[in-house]
């Protein structure tokens, strides 16, 4: 399995109801790309201090690498990926992605 990471530096403007609809654009994903086993989003609740204004983000659990790889070329995924560059202080710096292989 592979856990795909994304951390996000949103833009301040951005409203709660924006945000959340970013999040349930990036949850319905998982009805439309096969592979994805599960998606979890929300703010960063470490009490560490380290996030480095990556406050927010999410994690998809792919069933394989092979999954991953055709998520990342996929259509819908592609349109959701524009919405979350457009939402972030800094397009693609406002974005870290980490994958684990489990």
């Amino acid at each position: 399995m592979i856990l795909h990471c994304v951390l996000m530096r949103l833009k301040a403007a951005m409203t709660g109801d924006e945000k959340q609809s970013l999040f349930d654009a990036i949850v319905a994903l998982k009805q439309l790309i096969p592979g994805i086993i599960d998606i979890k989003y929300g703010p960063n609740v470490s009490p560490e201090g380290l996030h480095a204004g990556y406050v927010d983000g999410f994690a998809v659990t792919f069933e394989s690498a092979e999954a991953r790889d055709g998520y990342l070329v996929h259509p819908e995924h592609v349109g959701v990926g524009e919405r979350i560059v457009s939402s972030t202080d800094g397009g693609l710096g406002g974005l870290i992605v980490f994958d684990l292989n489990y």
